[in-house]
Formats: structure tokens, C-alpha cells, sequence
């Protein structure tokens, strides 16, 4: 048991460093450490994925509120946008978490490898959006919302590499985009939490300590760590070089969703 406790405290710290630091990574990093080490632990393979993406949307509850103190701080937090994005978020990302329900493990896993290939490219190509135009009237932001917490709940992240270009394709400088990002990222994993504990609670076959699709064990781990490395990570964003930094977050994301693909392809 504290050797679980100790492996949980160092992807809580990594997750936090990223998720503060980028405005995105977190859920990227907790998933599939969390898909290794339950797999480790024996838990049942049938709900692997959905404990993995729920857990992972609780702990980034915590880490949210870490990080977005400390862009708040900074003054990089936009709380119109957050407030005019939240309903679709809230809405979308509940959706998600009942249809994750509805899905197999192997599919869950393969929407993972498909949208971290994704993210992988869209750091290295340094793929952003050109600033051309205002934010969009409360109907398609709404909408934009929507897709944005759908997408986050079936992967089980904070958004933040959807909301992030789509603010800054608004004209939001990088730091502002980042920071509310950041907040947009607790609504999306509280409701999304939500949904996973809500869809799983009538679930047969869960592990002992499971509130839902919630593995307590691992998120108070990983909660505990990232809620102390996450404004770390957020002040070091006003510092340090990102751009360079997402490049080699960018080609692990590549490792681990081509050793996510091996997996399901050859089981």
C-alpha cells in the first residue's frame, strides 16, 4: 500500500507541474499511468478505462483550483469568458461521461490514442489558430463549449487543449488563454467527475474503495501531489520558454499513445 501511495504521489506531482505549466497535459499523463498501474493492481480490465478517465477528471477538481489561484494571480484569468462558457461546458461534459459509459474499454482506449496523436502534433507543428476574430455571440460559444466538454470527459482531461487554441483564435494573449483554460478545466472535471460517479454507482464488479468510476485510493494520491505542484507550474508559465517545453511533452505523448495503441491492437 505505500508503494501505491508513493507511485500516486509522483503522477500527482508531474500531472500538476503540466498542468499549471501548459494549461494542458494533466489528464494526458494521469490516464494512462493510471490505465499501467490498475492494470498492476489486477483491477477488473472490463472498467479499466472508465476508472482511469474518472479518476483522473476528480483529481483535476483539485488541481484546477491549484492552478488557476495562481494565474488568478497573475491577472491572467478571463471570468466573462469562464462565465459564458461554463453552461455548455457543464452540459457537454455530462453527456460525455454517460455516453464513456455506454462505451467498451478497447474503444475508450483507442479515442485516447486518436486524440493524444492529435495533441502530440498540434504541439510539435505548432499548430494556433491566427487571432482574426472576437468571441462568438452565447449560442455557438455555448456550442463551442459543448464539444469542448464532451471531447474532455471521453478522454478524461481539462480541456485545455481545445480551449486554449479556441481562445487564443479569439484574440486572448497565450498567458490569458492559459490561465482560463485553466479555470474552465474545474467545471469540466467536477461535472464530469459527477457523471463518471453517477453512471458507475449501479456498476457490478468494482474495486473495493470505488465511489462510481472513482478510485479513491488513486485520487487522493495524485489530489494531494498535484494541488501542491500545480501553481509551481503555473508561475513557472510566466518564465520559462513553453513553447520548447510542449515540443518534448509533445513526443512523450507520442510514446505513450503508440504503446497505448501496441496494447490494444495485440490483446
Amino acid at each position: 500500500m505505500i508503494t501505491l501511495l508513493l507511485i500516486y504521489l509522483g503522477v500527482g506531482l508531474c500531472a500538476g507541474l503540466l498542468a499549471g505549466l501548459l494549461g494542458v497535459g494533466g489528464g494526458l499523463i494521469i490516464v494512462p499511468m493510471l490505465l499501467f498501474i490498475f492494470s498492476w493492481q489486477k483491477l477488473p480490465p472490463l472498467y479499466i478505462q472508465h476508472l482511469a478517465l474518472g479518476t483522473s477528471l476528480a483529481t483535476i477538481v483539485i488541481t484546477s483550483l491549484a492552478s488557476v489561484r495562481a494565474h488568478h494571480a497573475h491577472g491572467a484569468v478571463d471570468w466573462q469568458v469562464f462565465r459564458r462558457i461554463t453552461p455548455g461546458i457543464v452540459g457537454g461534459t455530462l453527456v460525455g461521461s454517460w455516453v464513456a459509459a455506454q462505451l467498451s474499454t478497447p474503444f475508450l482506449k483507442l479515442f485516447f490514442v486518436v486524440f493524444t496523436y492529435f495533441v502530440a502534433a498540434q504541439m510539435l507543428l505548432n499548430m494556433k489558430p491566427k487571432p482574426h476574430r472576437q468571441l462568438p455571440g452565447a449560442p455557438l460559444f455555448s456550442f463551442m463549449g459543448a464539444a469542448i466538454g464532451l471531447i474532455s470527459s471521453l478522454v478524461g482531461i481539462g480541456g485545455g487543449s481545445m480551449s486554449v487554441p479556441l481562445l487564443v483564435w479569439c484574440n486572448k494573449g497565450m498567458h490569458s488563454a492559459i490561465g482560463t483554460s485553466a479555470a474552465i478545466g474545474f467545471p469540466i472535471a467536477l461535472s464530469g467527475a459527477m457523471g463518471y460517479v453517477a453512471t458507475g454507482l449501479w456498476v457490478k464488479g468494482l474495486p473495493p474503495h470505488s465511489v462510481g468510476f472513482v478510485y479513491l485510493p488513486a485520487l487522493m494520491g495524485i489530489a494531494a501531489a498535484s494541488f501542491c505542484t500545480a501553481p509551481l507550474g503555473a508561475r513557472l508559465a510566466h518564465r520559462l520558454p513553453v513553447s520548447r517545453l510542449k515540443k518534448i511533452f509533445a513526443l512523450l505523448l507520442l510514446i505513450i499513445g503508440t504503446k497505448m495503441l501496441w496494447g490494444v491492437l495485440t490483446r
